[in-house]
C-alpha cells in the first residue's frame, strides 16, 4: 500500500536523464514536518534532501548562520560499521565532514548578502549504488530541497564528479575507473555558470581541467532543470524575510569620515597595512562614538561592518582602475618568499615556508605500515590511510584569542586538500614501505595557509628524506569582476579575498596540476574566465617552485637517524605460521630479543622496522631461518639428530631434516656412520636433491 500524506498531499514526482541514467524527484512522501523535503533517486542511490529554515532572523549576527550536512548511514550499503566497540554511525567522519563542505561552497554564495535567518540543509544517503560515489546525488537533493523552502536561494545547483576515461570524460564513475583516471573533478554550478570546482590530479594540464569543465557544465544542465520542473509544480510560496544591511546613511557616514584616508596611503606592506587598518578603525569608532554618544553603542557593529564594506571597496578600486593590490604588487607578483629545512633536530623531517606574512611549520613522522590509519566509510569496505596531513590554525595565528579545541570544517578541508596536492607524486609502498604523517602548524595567517601548508609540506618530506616523484608547490589565485572585465590576481592575501569575486587555489609540479579548490563569491563563471584563471597560476607556481627548490633541491640520500628503518622479506604464505608461531609466541621473542616491529601482510610480506640496523638484521635472519626454503645445491649448517645404519639425519633448518648416506659421508668408502659422525655433532652439508615426497638428501663431500 503507497504511502499515505497525513496533510492530504499529493505525492509529486519530475524524471529526467542525467549522464545517461534516470534521475528521480519526489516530494510529499517522507519528511512531513520540514520546510522541504524531497527523495532523490540515481539507480540504486537514494538520498534525501531536508531543508529547515527559522521564521526569523538572528539578531545581533553577523554572519548567515548556514549549516549543511552530509549524512553516511552504514545500512545505505548494507555494511555494519567495522568498529569493534561502537557499530552506531556518530561523528561526521572526515570523509562525510569534506563532502558537507563540497555541497555548502556552491551553495552558500547564492544566498543574499544581510540573510540572518537560520537555514539547516541535511542529505543523508539511504540507499547506495556501490558502482559510484553518492556525493552528486546528495548535492542535488540538497539544492532541491532549498529550492522547495521558498527561502531566498538563488538555485537551483547541481554538479557532477568527472573522471577521465579512455580518452572521455565520464560523470558517476565506478571506483575502479576513478581509481584509474588521471582526474578526479568535482564541477558544481547553476543554470548561468559554474560556482564551485575541487580536483584531484596526476599532472593534468591546465587545458583538460578547461575542457572538462565545459563538459561539467554542459553535463548537469538536465538535474537544474528537474528542479525548477519540481519547483514549479509543487508552486513553491516565497517565505518572508528581512536583510540586515548597513543603513545607507551609515554607509555615507563611513564613507565621508574615510575620505582621504584610503587609497595610497594604505598601499604598504602588510604588516604595517594591517597595523595601520586597526589604528584607523581605532579612530574611527572612538571618533563616532564623541559624535554620537551614548546611542553609539547600540550601533557599534553596523558601523563596523560600513567601515569594512567601504574598505573592500577601496581594494576593488585599486586593482581595477590603477591595477595595483593593497599592499602595493603587481596584479601577477609574488610576496616576499622565505624557507628553511631541518629546523627540529628530533623529528624525521621539517621545514618553514613563509610567503609574506603566512607561516607554515610542517613536521614530517615516518613510521611502520601498520600506523597506516584504518578508515571505516559507507561507500566500501576499510581500507588503510598511508598518507595523512594534519593541518592545525589557533587563534594566535590571526592575532586573537581562541579557545583550543579539535580541528574544525575548515581545519579538516585545508589539510585535505593539501594531502590531495602531494599524494600524486609520493613514491609506492614497495619503493618505500612507511606510513607518513605530515603536520602544518600553521604560525602566521594572512591569506592561503592551505597552499602554505603544501609547500611547506613537500619541503619537510624532501628534508625527510623520501623520494618523491616530483616536487609540488600551489599558490592562491584570486579574481575581481568589472562589468566583463576579469582582473586575475596572482598570490592573494586576505583583504583581496575578502573583496574579491572568487578564490582559487592551484597545485602541480612542473608537468601539471595535481590539486585544485575554486570557490565563486558572484553566481556563476563561465569556463572561459575559469581556464583564463588557471592559465595566469601557472607562472606563479613555478616562481614558488624555483624558490623551493633553491632551499632543498632533491629528496635527502639518507634518513633521519631518529626515524625507523624498514626491510621488506616475501615469504610463502603458508609459512606465516611459523613465524608468528602458537599463540604469537614466535612473533612475541622476535620482537622481545631484537626490538625490531615486524607487521605481516596475508600475502606473505614481511616487514621488519627499527632505528638501529642491527636489530633489523638479527630479526631478518631469525625469520628466513624460519621461513627459508631448502634449495638444491646450497650448503647449509646443521646438527646430526639421528645415526642409522644407512646413513644419518641432519636438522638443516627449523623443523627440516634431511639425510645423508653412508656413501655421501666421504669421498672414500665409510664401513661405519660412526666413524665419521655422532648425534649432537654441527656439520656442514650440501643439498643434493629433493624427491617427489620432499625428502631431502644431503652429501657431506666437497662442502668445504
Amino acid at each position: 500500500m503507497p504511502v499515505i500524506n497525513p496533510y492530504g498531499k499529493d505525492i509529486i514526482k519530475v524524471e529526467t536523464t542525467l549522464a545517461g541514467k534516470p534521475l528521480t524527484l519526489e516530494v510529499n512522501r517522507v519528511g512531513f514536518r520540514t520546510t522541504a523535503s524531497v527523495l532523490v533517486t540515481y539507480g540504486e542511490t537514494v538520498v534525501l534532501g531536508t531543508a529547515m529554515v527559522s521564521k526569523k532572523a538572528i539578531s545581533g549576527m553577523d554572519y548567515f548562520p548556514l549549516s549543511i550536512d552530509y549524512e553516511e548511514k552504514f545500512y545505505a550499503s548494507g555494511k555494519i560499521s567495522g568498529s569493534r566497540f561502537v557499530k552506531r554511525e556518530g561523528r561526521p567522519s572526515d570523509e562525510a565532514i569534506l563532502i558537507g563542505r563540497l555541497i555548502d561552497r556552491p551553495i552558500r554564495p547564492l544566498f543574499p548578502k544581510g540573510y540572518r535567518q537560520e537555514v539547516q540543509t541535511v542529505a543523508t544517503v539511504l540507499s547506495m549504488d556501490p558502482t559510484f560515489r553518492p556525493d552528486m546525488v546528495a548535492m542535488i537533493a540538497a539544492s532541491a530541497a532549498l529550492t522547495l523552502s521558498g527561502a531566498p536561494f538563488d538555485g537551483p545547483v547541481a554538479g557532477l564528479r568527472i573522471a577521465h576515461v579512455n580518452g572521455e570524460f565520464k560523470a558517476f564513475a565506478s571506483p575502479q575507473e576513478r581509481a584509474e583516471s588521471a582526474l578526479d573533478l568535482v564541477v558544481a554550478g547553476i543554470e548561468g555558470g559554474i560556482t564551485m570546482v575541487e580536483a584531484g590530479a596526476n599532472e593534468v594540464t591546465e587545458d583538460l581541467v578547461a575542457d572538462a569543465l565545459a563538459w561539467a557544465y554542459d553535463a548537469y544542465q538536465p538535474a537544474i532543470a528537474a528542479q525548477r520542473e519540481l519547483a514549479e509544480k509543487v508552486g513553491v510560496k516565497t517565505l518572508a524575510y528581512e536583510l540586515i544591511l548597513p543603513d545607507e546613511a551609515i554607509q555615507k557616514t563611513v564613507d565621508a569620515w574615510l575620505d582621504g584616508k584610503l587609497g595610497e596611503d594604505l598601499r604598504l606592506p602588510y604588516p604595517e597595512r594591517n597595523e595601520l587598518l586597526a589604528t584607523l578603525r581605532d579612530e574611527f569608532h572612538v571618533a563616532m562614538n564623541e559624535k554620537f554618544a551614548e546611542d553609539y553603542m547600540a550601533l557599534h557593529d553596523e558601523y563596523d561592518e560600513a567601515f569594512s564594506m567601504a574598505l573592500h571597496k577601496d581594494v576593488r578600486k585599486g586593482i581595477v582602475e590603477h591595477k595595483l593590490r593593497p599592499d602595493g604588487r603587481a596584479l601577477d607578483e609574488i610576496r616576499q618568499l622565505s624557507s628553511e629545512v631541518g629546523v627540529l633536530p628530533r623529528t624525521h623531517g621539517s621545514s618553514i615556508f613563509t610567503r609574506g606574512i603566512t607561516q607554515g611549520l610542517n613536521i614530517v613522522t615516518l613510521a611502520p605500515l601498520s600506523y597506516s590509519q584504518m578508515v571505516d566509510t559507507m561507500e566500501q569496505n576499510d581500507y588503510e590511510r598511508r598518507y595523512m596531513h594534519h593541518y592545525n590554525a589557533p587563534g594566535y595565528t590571526v592575532g586573537e584569542v581562541r579557545r583550543l579545541s579539535g580541528p574544525g570544517r575548515r581545519e579538516i578541508g585545508h589539510g585535505y586538500l593539501a594531502e590531495r596536492a602531494v599524494e600524486p607524486v609520493l613514491p609506492s609502498i614497495e619503493d618505500f614501505p612507511y606510513a607518513i604523517r605530515s603536520v602544518t602548524e600553521i604560525m602566521s595567517q594572512n591569506g592561503s595557509t592551505s597552499m602554505a601548508a603544501t609547500c611547506s609540506s613537500i619541503l619537510a618530506l624532501m628534508d625527510a628524506g623520501v623520494p618523491l616523484k616530483a616536487p609540488v608547490s600551489g599558490i592562491a589565485m584570486g579574481l575581481m569582476l568589472d562589468g566583463d572585465t576579469p582582473y586575475v590576481l596572482s598570490d592573494i592575501a586576505d583583504a583581496e579575498d575578502f573583496a574579491g569575486d572568487m578564490d582559487f587555489k592551484v597545485t602541480g609540479t612542473e608537468k601539471g596540476i595535481t590539486a585544485i579548490q575554486m570557490d565563486m563569491k558572484v553566481h556563476g563563471l563561465p569556463v572561459e574566465i575559469l581556464r583564463q584563471a588557471l592559465t595566469a597560476a601557472k607562472p606563479g607556481r613555478a616562481f614558488i617552485l624555483k624558490h623551493m627548490l633553491e632551499t632543498l633541491s632533491a629528496p635527502r640520500e639518507k634518513l633521519s637517524p631518529y626515524a625507523p628503518r624498514i626491510e621488506k622479506l616475501m615469504i610463502n604464505p603458508d609459512k606465516i605460521g611459523a613465524v608468528i608461531g602458537k599463540g604469537g609466541e614466535t612473533i612475541k621473542q622476535i620482537t622481545a630479543e631484537t626490538g625490531a616491529q615486524i607487521d605481516i601482510n596475508d600475502d606473505g610480506m614481511i616487514t621488519i622496522a627499527a632505528v638501529d640496523t642491527v636489530a633489523i638484521e638479527k630479526a631478518m635472519n631469525w625469520i628466513k631461518g624460519l621461513t627459508e626454503e631448502p634449495e638444491v645445491g646450497t650448503i647449509y649448517e646443521g646438527k646430526v639428530v639421528s645415526i642409522k645404519d644407512f646413513g644419518a639425519f641432519i636438522n638443516i633448518m627449523p623443523g627440516i631434516d634431511g639425510m645423508v648416506h653412508i656413501s655421501e659421508l666421504a669421498n672414500e668408502r665409510v664401513e661405519r656412520v660412526e666413524d665419521i659422525l655422532h648425534e649432537g655433532q654441527i656439520v656442514k652439508a650440501k643439498l643434493i636433491g629433493i624427491d617427489d615426497r620432499g625428502r631431502l638428501s644431503l652429501s657431506l663431500k666437497n662442502v668445504e
